[in-house]
């Protein structure tokens, strides 16, 4: 079975039950991906957010709202204190559709940087870089982050020569973030395609993707697409964050046999899918 990118409309999944629908968590102040996210915590900080799947390699993640904050958080921290990075400086994100790339670009918008998905490492003031993105991120002549992308998100076996390994910094970080200063929700936050979003935009952007979806509060969609694009990132972060849903993220999708697909839909309570 190969996975089909789905951009427009939804696919809902018969018969598929949700979890419970819980009380709206957006609200009229909710303007960044930040926003988003302290909502969530505030609203059900137990319930699953992200879970992740590598067809791969066979990893399953499971990150409840609060675990998600807490390496946002971390994430955060290291950008705006190890890195000295500030808002307006732009990220190149060279990462695939995984639950520390969500983590990144969550953390990201919280510093206030500009993330340009897949973007012009030598334009950028920090690339962060899977191990299939390296070599191309050694044109940046700021800082470099490095992520081994293996399963529990272990760190490299021998640290890429020029960079910082993610699963080394990371944890000694602060469990809470506070931007040095407050974050403009008109700036300039995300770039993808070669389109520029602010924080407004990408929230609106996002809340009107989950209806086109059919994703609401307590419900599940299940994505296959790549972050290189809206419909992935809208469908594999941004649309379940704008609403209260969560996200089951699969990397690999295609060497998933359809009788695989089915069972991992009714075991995760699917109730939408995008890219499959």
């Amino acid at each position: 079975m190969s996975a089909t990118p789905v951009t427009p409309g939804r696919r809902h999944v018969p018969g598929a039950r949700g979890a419970p629908r819980s009380l709206g968590h957006v609200t009229a102040l909710d303007r960044t991906p930040a926003d988003l996210l302290r909502s969530a915590l505030a609203t059900d900080p137990a319930r699953p957010f992200v879970t992740y799947y590598d067809d791969a390699t066979g990893e399953r993640v499971e990150l409840s709202v609060a675990t998600f904050a807490n390496w946002v958080a971390k994430t955060a921290n290291l950008i705006q204190g190890e890195l000295s990075l500030s808002a307006g400086d732009r990220l190149a994100l060279h990462l695939p559709a995984h639950w520390q790339s969500a983590v990144w670009l969550v953390a990201a918008s919280s510093a206030g940087l500009v993330v340009d998905v897949a973007g012009d490492p030598a334009r950028a003031d920090l690339v962060v870089a899977g191990p299939d993105a390296l070599e191309a991120a050694r044109a940046c002549t700021g800082e470099r982050v490095a992520l081994s992308l293996r399963p529990l998100g272990v760190r490299f076996p021998v640290t890429p020569e020029g960079f910082l390994d993610y699963a080394v910094e990371v944890p000694a970080q602060g469990d809470r973030f506070a931007p040095f200063a407050p974050v403009d929700p008109e700036e300039p936050a995300l770039v993808v395609a070669g389109e520029e979003l602010t924080s407004t935009q990408l929230v609106e952007r996002a809340q009107g993707d989950a209806e086109r979806l059919g994703v609401g509060p307590g419900e599940r969609i299940l994505s296959g697409l790549g972050f290189g694009d809206w419909a992935g990132l809208a469908a594999g972060l941004y649309a379940p964050l704008a609403v209260g849903a969560s996200v089951v993220l699969c990397r690999h999708l295609d060497r998933l046999a359809p009788e695989a697909l089915e069972r991992r839909v009714a075991d995760e309570r699917v109730t939408a899918l995008s890219g499959t």
